[in-house]
């Protein structure tokens, strides 16, 4: 009796799995409302130089707004005041001939900005003047969040094997919660980014959750259960355009995770403790499922003799285990690869929401919305061209593409959604479960690396302006090839030890009679 034939009886896919999905949907929907958050709160609105100091005397306080505008701004070639650049003083000539102003002495802004407030009411670029010879700033919260994120991969993974998902999964709820107000608070730059960081750190152990299903139906769960990510990220333009405030929206982004607490008590990975010889808690939870499910129980015996057969975790497997040997260490690293391609690929979409030249909001929306019938179609997909064709076919259909750009803003998006959403189901089913966590850690850590590089990328438009469609089109290929050198794991029965994967898996012939193999298969953000 293997913990696959003991799933399959209790009922690998029923109203337990379906209650299990539901409950995980809220926490899930947290994670996109501040995975992206940064594109609102970090937004740079329109701005000028302060000129309410510039001398002049009784003649320049008599002057209309206009007028002082003329005299104390020199002007873009659209005829806009330029956003980091005043007279040194005022040029009242301009006033007969206001074109005259070609040779005339500038400098720096000298007391701060005055800012368009018809769209933000506050970011952190306007209260701490996040501008001009600082603008970098604003993507560098973003960059430290996501360093936060990708530490904590690698810890919540190591965790998650160590002392089980449950314990884990309420460290990063209450994590995420204290530290995700408190950056509501900050009351400087640095606090800010600090508190960001660990609010990144906190909100990774979430993608540590788990639901026991059926090989049938795991295809199903992992998009379906993607979708709580569409969901909120859509959630999160219709949140910012009604919250103009940074500090509010922050907090409103991070309440639901209160809600996320009360679920704490869904079961502890039953193959987890299976696999760490406890056996009674395994019992407790397993008949739980059974009774939820309407099957019949599994006896204690049942399960002694399936522990009998599973390898227990005598030993401590650590991120060591990944390349230890050779089919793993192929396995680690191509999975980094194609992780920190699609990652890079999809938020270097993501956080450009200002190059489509509409509204940031429907901006937003639109590259949220497409990624439904991306997973939709990626679905229908899966069980037909397998894992690795979904994977690989999304990236290079996006490096075709990517020159037109309305098609890019669109079908690239959810493209790269397709990809992210396959890579994620795709690695979980290409690690053995040992070091499951583990390998889910370390793909989460290059996913994070990839996202981290992304905001740095963009910037690279001031250099060349198709500079970064040439890095993110190379990126691209070459996470498409990694992809086509990774095993196809469609009908392939699912790796239990490392010994599994050094030795060749064998197709599982998945008839009506024969029992369906069992994937506790992972949430993801997104991503």
């Amino acid at each position: 009796m293997t913990f696959e034939n003991i799933l399959e009886e209790i009922g690998g896919f029923g109203p337990f799995q379906i209650t299990f999905m539901v409950l995980l949907f809220v926490p899930r929907m947290v994670l996109p409302c501040h995975f992206l958050l940064n594109n609102f709160i970090a937004a740079s609105p329109p701005h000028r130089c302060d000129i309410s100091t510039l001398g002049g005397g009784g003649l320049f306080r008599n002057l209309t707004r206009e007028q002082r505008l003329t005299v104390g701004l020199p002007v873009r070639e659209d005829g806009a005041p330029k956003s980091c650049e005043m007279f040194t003083e005022p040029q009242f000539q301009l006033l007969a001939n206001s074109s005259d102003a070609g040779n005339l002495s500038t400098v720096q802004c000298r007391s701060g900005w005055v800012y368009d407030n018809s769209t933000f009411t506050s970011t952190i670029a306007t209260e701490w003047d996040l501008v001009c010879d600082r603008k970098s700033l604003t993507q560098t919260t973003s960059s430290i969040f996501f360093i936060g994120v990708m530490i904590g991969a690698i810890t919540f993974g190591f965790l998650c094997d160590k002392y089980g998902r449950k314990n884990t999964l309420l460290a990063s709820y209450v994590m995420s919660i204290v530290f995700g107000f408190a950056s509501a608070f900050a009351n400087s730059y640095i606090v800010f980014a600090v508190l960001r960081f660990l609010t990144g750190f906190g909100l990774t152990g979430i993608i540590a959750n788990v639901v026991w299903v059926d090989t049938r139906h795991r295809a199903c769960i992992g998009v379906v259960g993607s979708l709580s990510w569409s969901v909120g990220n859509m959630l999160l333009a219709g949140l910012a355009y009604l919250i103009n405030d940074w500090r509010t929206l922050t907090m409103v982004v991070t309440a639901p995770l209160g809600f996320a607490v009360l679920t704490w008590w869904i079961p502890e990975s039953a193959r987890w403790l299976l696999a760490h010889g406890k056996v009674e808690k395994a019992q407790f939870y397993l008949e739980k499922c059974a009774k939820f499910n309407k099957r019949p129980k599994v006896s204690s015996n049942v399960l002694l003799e399936t522990l009998s057969d599973t390898e227990k975790q005598d030993k401590s497997y650590t991120y060591l285990h990944l390349i230890k040997t050779p089919k793993m260490r192929r396995l680690t690293l191509l999975t980094g690869i194609v992780w920190f391609g699609v990652a890079l690929t999809y938020y270097a979409i993501s956080l450009n929401i200002g190059g489509f030249g509409l509204n940031i909001y429907l901006t937003h929306f639109i590259y949220a919305a497409i990624e439904v019938p991306a997973k939709l179609v990626i679905y229908f997909c899966l069980d037909i061209f397998g894992r690795k064709n979904d994977t690989h076919g999304p990236m290079w259909t996006l490096f075709y593409l990517w020159h037109v750009r309305v098609v890019v803003a669109v079908l690239g998006k959810g493209l790269s959604e397709s990809a992210f959403t396959t890579v994620f189901l795709y690695t979980t089913e290409l690690y053995p479960t040992v070091v499951r966590q583990n390998g889910m850690g370390y793909s989460n850590f290059m996913s994070r690396l990839g996202v981290t590089v992304a905001p740095l990328v963009l910037l690279l438009v001031d250099v060349w302006s198709v500079l970064p469609q040439i890095i993110i089109c190379t990126v691209a290929i070459g996470s498409g090839l990694a992809a086509l050198l990774l095993p196809e794991t469609l009908n392939v029965r699912l790796p239990e030890t490392i010994e599994d994967v050094e030795k060749t898996r064998l197709v599982s012939s998945h008839s009506a009679e024969s029992p369906a193999d069992i994937l506790e298969l992972k949430s993801t953000t997104d991503m």
